[in-house]
């Protein structure tokens, strides 16, 4: 069949139209009835789309039968998802508070209006890793508790025990008796990029299996941009929503396997989250259901990154007398570390690290880490404008 100009002119309106309109399914919208081939002696092939095979849906295409790569995905793992409620004993601040004698007045010595201890409830989620019932989630869901309620998303509910945890990681584990358990399917955290999908899954505000989507962020955040340098990670950053709640579920990629952890360690993170790389989590997870604790190498020294204004401050308020304006300087030393032990003390500048100049308190901070105890690390450092060279060896982070 041959088309007039005017003809054409149309089916091709038509194509671009349909092109735009049909990106999410892969396809171009063609008049009924019509095939590529009938239009004369022009040749049209639909360009590739941006959307990922995987987002094509069981089908092979979004929309067929009602399934992308996101439903695709929360079906394969959604079962091995699991609500963690963890209880534990506290102080009551107002019972302590009454053993002021100031306070006592108002009350007899002998009357007690308030109980010592309170309960405290929380509800965090977890996955299942292994079919009889090892799971995994963070360390703040069940700190100070031993056992805990374990709930599958069909419905069965478990006690489980807590194995280990973990807080310098905020990583813990839970085993619940049970066998032919779905789990989930583990990824690799190591060459994730921004950009690519991230899907969430867990409990948040205790909205079982509640499912949010987005991209990831960032990757290798260390703790302290993350707000938190108590812990000892370089997080995964995403925009899917993770609010209290879906600590210790899963992050995943587009093809369902978790990629991370899950964390809400940020109550201010607005539009941002935050999650643990699930190579991190598996590697903690199998020295704690091993040992039922993770020991961490430590150096022992506070440092800082210097800038002019910085300078001035450490010097002013710990009596210092740094000079240069760029570099990591220390500012404390630990009493009885591995860095008193080696002769390190505030006021110096770090400058190497067994060779290898380092630049930020983050790049020596992951170079200690991705050590082990008992490591000889040697540090140069400039002190008092003359270079100096020591050897120290790591010890174990202190559990305090």
């Amino acid at each position: 069949m041959k088309l007039s100009l005017k003809q054409l002119s149309i089916y091709v309106s038509l194509l671009v139209i349909g092109g735009s309109a049909g990106l999410l399914s892969g396809r171009y919208f063609l008049p009924q009835n019509r095939s590529f081939q009938e239009l004369g002696n022009v040749t049209v092939v639909p360009s590739e789309t941006t959307v990922p095979n995987t987002a094509r849906g069981q089908s092979g295409l979004i929309g067929g039968n009602n399934v992308n790569f996101i439903a695709t995905a929360v079906q394969k793992t959604g079962p091995a998802v699991v609500r963690i409620n963890a209880t534990r004993k506290v102080a009551n601040p107002i019972s302590n508070a009454l053993k002021n004698p100031l306070l006592r007045r108002f009350f007899g010595e002998d009357e007690q209006p308030f109980p010592q201890e309170r309960i405290e409830r929380g509800t965090g989620s977890g996955f299942i890793l292994s079919k009889d019932g090892r799971l995994l989630t963070n360390a703040h869901v069940v700190a100070d508790t031993d056992t805990v309620q374990v709930t599958l998303k069909d419905g069965r509910t478990f006690g489980g025990k807590v194995m280990g945890v973990d807080t310098v990681t905020d990583v813990a584990v839970v085993k619940i008796p049970a066998d032919n358990l779905p789990t989930v399917k583990l990824g690799n955290s190591q060459n994730l990029v921004p950009g690519q999908w991230a899907i969430a899954i867990g409990n948040p505000l205790g909205l079982d299996n509640t499912v949010t989507i987005g991209i990831i962020s960032a990757t290798e955040r260390t703790s302290s941009q993350v707000g938190v340098p108590d812990k000892r990670v370089s997080f995964i950053q995403t925009d899917a929503a993770i609010n209290p709640g879906n600590s210790g579920g899963p992050l995943l990629n587009d093809q369902g396997e978790v990629i991370g952890i899950n964390t809400a360690i940020r109550a201010d993170a607005k539009g941002l989250g935050f999650a643990i790389p699930i190579n991190t989590a598996v590697r903690i997870a199998k020295e704690l259901f091993a040992n039922g604790h993770v020991d961490h190498p430590f150096l022992g020294i506070e440092m800082v990154d210097l800038s002019p204004a910085k300078k001035q401050q450490i010097n002013q308020e710990n009596h210092l007398n740094i000079k240069q304006d760029t570099g990591i300087a220390i500012k404390e030393v630990i009493d009885k570390s591995p860095a008193k032990q080696a002769g390190l003390s505030p006021g110096d500048i770090v400058q190497k690290i067994n060779g290898k100049q380092v630049l930020s308190v983050d790049q020596l901070q992951t170079l200690v880490d991705s050590s082990s105890i008992g490591d000889i690390l040697e540090i140069e450092i400039n002190r008092d404008g003359k270079n100096q060279n020591l050897e120290v060896h790591l010890g174990t982070y202190p559990k305090q």
